[in-house]
């Protein structure tokens, strides 16, 4: 069952406009002018501004400390890592102690609120580790901790923004303790996402890309577009699913595979994989709630949310890793964009996506069948790869992805590597990868050209950014 917290969670809007929290971000925003690239304040004549901020952050920590006292050991440690900083001259900062003392996997409450303060970068965002603010809140209905007891993932944090400094006005929708700066990296430790700005901007962008592409969308999934609401517990349910996948499986490699040097098309399979694997237990959740309640079982709340979510989460894939994914960011070695167009051409190819009189439709019947073989087939080149040497899992991953879609013309691989590439270590085989070693198709590109003001509108969206005429790029 869902816990509840152990008192009435203070309102979004007036933990947003309170004024110890107004202080605490002006402060922040204005030492981040002084901070260099790790995070240091280095010219000695800023010391004193940054010290005056400094004690600004950690009084209004302390006075918003009460309002959260489920975070009271991680708020203590936070102060004092403040005063260390300062006191050790504003060099590098390590605000390791902090960082273990924030456990918010252990009070998955819904509504639950957090003030998270860190000196780090932000994925998608900042690269510079500077002092960011967040306020956020947890987002747990019923049917996910219900669905947590069968799909378990004891870290997975799911939170919704509340308010923000500079390094989540971006692109940014994770918290992940590895971008905190520190004297070391904890082990095995929670992962945070930001469900509403996923269901935002997936909201913004599919309802732009499916009336450019003059998609009937079903109707449970133009629902969606209309209820942020049920779009956020959409992706919660994704996300769970999802998660947890990167450690299960017939695995060839390192599960943390990130901390490797690889050609970026296999994290392209990786992520892929994952995301495959919620849309497949989510056709199988779904079947299993719809037998039951045709043969007469009568669903509580939180079965039937779990069976309108489970379709949901189906068409959430689909839309989201081909509309946004896709055409989102640079052509510089982009996994999740070819994940995106993989998955596209591979609909198409098997005819359950057609693109046809300039108009898109699927056949919706079909879909799911085809989506579990490009799982199956990617479970399988893992399977078969835990008895290959990690570079012919590389060519092997690599014929799977160019048998979908076609590599550059100037493309080494797809010439086939020289000897000397195959003999030698396995960072040639990566140094002979092209940045985009496969473009867009001129179905993406013409697309893209026409999505890109509504792609760049997304960042720093939440779920209260009040919705408005989408934005139309230029002809």
């Amino acid at each position: 069952m869902t816990l509840t917290a152990p008192h009435p969670a203070p309102r979004r809007a007036d933990l947003a406009q309170h004024p110890d929290w107004l202080a605490l971000k002006e402060a922040a925003t204005a030492l981040q002018d002084l901070q260099a690239q790790d995070g240091s304040v280095p010219d000695a004549g800023d010391h004193a501004a940054a010290g005056g901020h400094l004690a600004t952050i950690v009084a209004a920590i302390d006075a918003l400390a009460p309002t959260f006292p489920h975070d009271a050991a991680y708020l203590a440690a936070l102060t004092a890592d403040f005063r260390r900083w300062e006191a050790a001259g504003f060099g590098v900062p390590d605000f390791l102690d902090s960082l273990v003392a924030f456990q918010p996997q252990r009070d998955r409450v819904d509504g639950l609120p957090h003030l998270v303060v860190f000196p780090m970068y932000t994925q998608n965002g900042s690269r510079r580790r500077l002092v960011e603010a967040v306020l956020c809140e947890v987002i747990w209905p019923e049917f996910i901790d219900r669905l947590e007891t069968e799909y378990t993932n004891g870290l997975f944090v799911s939170l919704r923004l509340i308010d923000f400094t500079p390094g989540y006005d971006t692109d940014s929708a994770v918290l992940f303790p590895e971008t905190v700066a520190m004297r070391e990296v904890p082990t095995f430790t929670w992962g945070a996402i930001f469900q509403d700005r996923e269901a935002a901007r997936y909201r913004r962008v599919v309802a732009a890309a499916s009336a450019i592409t003059k998609l009937d969308l079903p109707e449970a999934a133009a629902r969606m577009l209309d209820d942020q609401a049920l779009a956020e517990k959409t992706f919660v349910m994704w996300d769970l699913i999802h998660d947890r996948t990167h450690m299960r499986g017939d695995l060839p490699f390192d599960p943390f595979m990130i901390k490797q040097r690889m050609p970026f098309f296999l994290y392209s399979l990786e992520e892929l994989r994952c995301d495959l694997t919620a849309f497949r237990e989510s056709v199988r959740i779904g079947e299993r709630l719809a037998a039951a309640r045709d043969a007469g079982t009568a669903l509580d709340d939180a079965e039937a949310e779990m069976l309108e979510h489970a379709a949901l989460v189906q068409y959430a894939v689909v839309f989201d890793r081909i509309f946004r994914f896709a055409i989102t960011g640079t052509r510089v070695r982009n996994y999740d964009g070819l994940g995106g167009q993989l998955l596209f051409a591979w609909l198409h190819q098997r005819g359950v996506l057609h693109w046809t009189d300039t108009a898109l439709a699927f056949d919706w019947d079909a879909v799911p069948d085809a989506v579990v073989v490009l799982a199956d087939a990617i479970d399988e080149l893992y399977w078969r790869s835990i008895d290959r040497p990690k570079t012919a899992h590389w060519l092997a991953a690599y014929d799977l992805v160019r048998s979908v879609l076609t590599p550059h013309p100037a493309s080494r691989w797809a010439r086939g590597l020289p000897d000397d590439v195959l003999a030698g270590p396995p960072s040639g085989f990566t140094d002979a990868v092209l940045d985009d070693e496969f473009p867009l198709s001129m179905f993406y590109e013409a697309l893209e050209k026409k999505m890109r003001t509504v792609i760049s509108s997304t960042a720093g969206i939440t779920g209260a950014t009040p919705s408005g005429p989408t934005p139309v790029a230029p002809a």
